[in-house]
């Protein structure tokens, strides 16, 4: 397994305490593996295996059981008489009441939880009432790029990236940079694709009975057992979710949306329309950036943009067209912002929008503009314009593809996105 060194890291560093560490994240994006890799360190660091209990309940093995008090004595019967035992459990979300059983178990036994989910209802307000404060999310996301290096076998040469332009894939072939990129662009980063051969027939069959399985079990039948009868209409969820991949980068509104529907034959209400987005973002499938008003330091209620999970997804959804750089780079940009970290927010200014406003932990901030070249002078200054209207004085950063362009302008730094995306340039 290649480790994914983020996630092991935050998984070690809350390790025999009394948190539920909870990995939420889409459908394959590697949260099973990643409790793989915490069972493997824990082994290596010298536990005793017979202590680590892994419940997939996806498996046959557990096949049935949709109440928490079922759940609850079957691994009570397991791990009795152990010390300290480690309880794994993936995919947790589809158990009712789970939430109850786990809570049980963290004050009834000396123990170390560890739970996956795909769906954010995982973390509803129910179980943030019953261990509130008792429990540590991790979020996990597709691959971003340095990490699909790793595992098409790539070592990263020392230096700007943008302009060597070529990595080693381990001891077969050389391939540029952007070639890679492309390939990551095109087909995202899900771990499993990011180990084979990048081929158009292979991984679109594979995300189609991905986001098939988040459609109809992440989604259709979670409502169901929820009892609610507002998310029904599979068509109409699908529509939706073509809608936002369609529009990643743009913003977006309900009643736009609503529109967008009816004159395609497909009526439907804002509060229809704001639920099944909901249910969407539930699943991961997609993130909302709300817009915040630079000059008044404030969020705005409307206006905001989404963006997709992973770009793989949103070619397969709308065609490998090939013609949609710009918006593919801004969403790569927000996901590996968000993966850093920040808190991100498109800006919004009377002079114009700003793609992204970053904020991290410790105060810090960044206004971000992505754009495919700056080579034009008009495309140069739509792009630099906004960010002289700023009136602090965080850094403000192009991310651009150009290989060759320069470095300042007027204070505000041009980075190429490459070399942002593997660490050679930081913002």
């Amino acid at each position: 397994m290649i480790i994914r060194q983020k996630y092991l890291d935050a998984l070690t560093s809350f390790q025999d305490t009394d948190l539920v560490k909870v990995i939420t994240g889409i459908r394959r994006c590697g949260k099973s593996t990643i409790l793989e890799m915490m069972r493997q360190k824990l082994v290596g660091d010298g536990v005793d295996p017979s202590r680590l209990f892994t419940f997939k309940m996806e498996s046959m093995e557990f096949d049935g059981i949709e109440d928490y008090r079922e759940l609850y004595h079957i691994v009570l019967d397991k791990i009795q008489g152990v010390e300290h035992p480690y309880l794994f459990f993936d995919e947790l979300q589809n158990i009712e009441g789970w939430e109850k059983a786990i809570n049980s178990l963290r004050v009834d036994y000396d123990c170390d939880i560890y739970i996956t989910g795909s769906n954010a209802f995982l973390l509803s307000s129910e179980i943030a009432t019953l261990i509130s404060g008792r429990y540590v999310e991790i979020p996990m996301q597709t691959l971003t790029f340095s990490e699909y290096l790793d595992f098409r076998g790539a070592s990263l040469p020392k230096g700007d990236l943008g302009s060597s332009g070529v990595v080693q894939l381990g001891d077969r072939s050389f391939a540029t940079t952007k070639s890679l990129f492309a390939d990551y662009m095109t087909y995202g980063g899900f771990p499993y694709l990011a180990t084979k051969k990048p081929e158009k027939a292979v991984c679109s069959a594979y995300i189609r009975d991905l986001y098939q399985t988040i459609v109809v079990r992440d989604i259709l039948a979670r409502e169901k057992r929820r009892g609610h009868k507002t998310i029904t209409d599979r068509k109409l969820l699908e529509r939706i979710c073509l809608y936002l991949s369609d529009n990643i980068g743009n913003r977006t509104s309900i009643n736009k949306i609503v529109g967008t529907l009816k004159e395609n034959g497909a009526a439907s209400s804002n509060k229809t329309v704001d639920s099944y987005i909901e249910a969407l973002l539930e699943a991961y499938l997609f993130t909302r950036a709300d817009r915040f008003d630079i000059k008044g330091r404030a969020l705005l209620a409307t206006g905001g943009k989404y963006y997709i999970c992973d770009t793989g997804l949103r070619n397969h959804l709308n065609g490998y067209r090939g013609s949609d750089t710009g918006r593919l780079l801004e969403n790569i940009v927000h996901n590996q912002l968000v993966f850093d970290g920040y808190t991100v927010h498109v800006g919004h200014l009377r002079a114009g929008e700003i793609d992204f406003v970053a904020s991290g932990n410790s105060g810090e901030r960044f206004y971000i503009q992505v754009t495919e070249t700056m080579l034009s002078e008009e495309t140069r200054e739509r792009e630099l314009a906004p960010l002289r209207k700023i009136p602090d004085e965080f850094p403000k950063i192009v991310l651009t593809l150009d290989e060759v362009h320069p470095t300042d302008e007027d204070g505000i730094r041009i980075i190429n996105i490459i070399d942002y995306l593997t660490g050679s340039a930081e913002l």
